[in-house]
């Protein structure tokens, strides 16, 4: 349990190598599309970098979610874990490295939560009240769900309440709200496909046209007014790509 490592704020993201590499070929790939399809100029990318920007901060808006939602599936865990173990007469502190073990089979030692846990167990060695750590959790994962048992949790150590009632109370809670973003996410599964195809419809117009009826777009290419008209275009496009892409971002 020694293992350690920098503590992450859970609203950013930083790429690894790999996601990083990858990242930077897909925004490579999409201003090429729209320098050749939208002005037929490879020299237009260039001025398109804005976009390419866009899209790496898009990406990484998209993996912090994603990372959230696993935090978040992986607390619920810890937090049942951490309810048996009280339940089972173990101290709040000792059923916590008990819970650990729980969550490491689960989800490895490299998860979000083993390493949260770590971190709290650490702190609990060097003094700090467990109440603080869970409200540095919940501050920098900003997940309300954490921020909700920190308070909760406070004001059973306070009252003398029934902890082990409280903790299995706030895991169905959790659980809950996590089966319901479930089955929300399920329903929109098609609409969410139906975005990306609609997200490509312009693209594939320009190349099925093109290529059957050569010379039909060269009017909006290489003079000044086509590429006013394309720019007008491309900023519509992405006016409805972001719109799209807000309307299928349901959260619970």
């Amino acid at each position: 349990m020694s293992k350690s490592c920098r503590l992450p704020d859970y609203a950013e993201y930083h790429f690894s190598l790999k996601e990083g590499a990858l990242a930077l070929l897909e925004g490579a790939l999409v201003v090429a599309m729209i320098g050749y399809f939208f002005y037929r100029s490879w020299a237009a990318c260039i001025l398109l970098f804005p976009v390419f920007v866009l899209f790496i901060k898009e990406k990484k808006k998209d993996l912090a979610k994603k990372r959230r939602q696993e935090l978040s599936l992986q607390f619920k865990d810890l937090v049942l874990a951490l309810s048996a173990n009280v339940k089972a007469g173990y101290s709040t502190e000792n059923a916590l490295r008990e819970s650990y073990r729980d969550v490491e089979l689960l989800y490895g030692a490299d998860s979000p939560i083993c390493l949260e846990v770590r971190h709290i167990i650490r702190g609990l060695e060097n003094n700090v009240i467990l109440e603080k750590l869970l409200y540095d959790l919940g501050s920098r994962s900003r997940l309300p769900d954490i921020m909700q048992f920190a308070d909760v949790f406070l004001i059973a150590k306070r009252s003398g309440g029934n902890l082990t009632e409280i903790l299995e109370k706030t895991a169905g809670v959790i659980e809950q709200k996590i089966e319901t973003d479930k089955e929300i996410q399920l329903m929109i599964a098609a609409k969410r496909m139906e975005q990306k195809i609609m997200n490509m419809v312009p693209f594939l117009i320009i190349f099925y046209i093109g290529t059957t009826s050569r010379g039909f777009f060269d009017v909006l290419y290489h003079n000044l007014v086509g590429v006013a008209v394309m720019t007008v275009c491309l900023l519509f496009y992405g006016a409805a790509y972001l719109l799209s892409k807000r309307i299928v971002d349901i959260e619970v």
